[in-house]
């Protein structure tokens, strides 16, 4: 890869990050942010499966990578079932 990984490549490493370091099925990537010090994602994982699947306990976790994409950690910041729903801070 020449240069700084643009968006797509970084989205790429978040998804196979989250799937090998967490060895949890990947549901979605809820947030991509990127700074000087480099790109944080949110991404939510399929905790526990369960019947019906609204029950479904979903984590999400908070991965920091470096400006070139590399996996300097993570930490899980919340759990939920899949039917709660969320309130969300609308940007003015």
């Amino acid at each position: 890869m020449t240069g700084k990984p643009k968006i797509k490549e970084i989205l790429g490493k978040v998804n196979q990050a989250a799937e090998t370091m967490l060895m949890k099925k990947l549901d979605s990537i809820v947030s991509l942010n990127k700074d000087e010090e480099g790109w944080t994602a949110e991404v939510e994982v399929l905790e526990r499966r369960s019947v019906p699947d609204t029950q479904d306990i979903m984590g999400r976790y908070e991965m920091k990578f470096d400006l070139d994409g590399e996996l300097l950690g993570y930490k899980r910041i919340m759990l939920r079932r899949r039917s709660d729903m969320e309130i969300l801070e609308e940007e003015v």
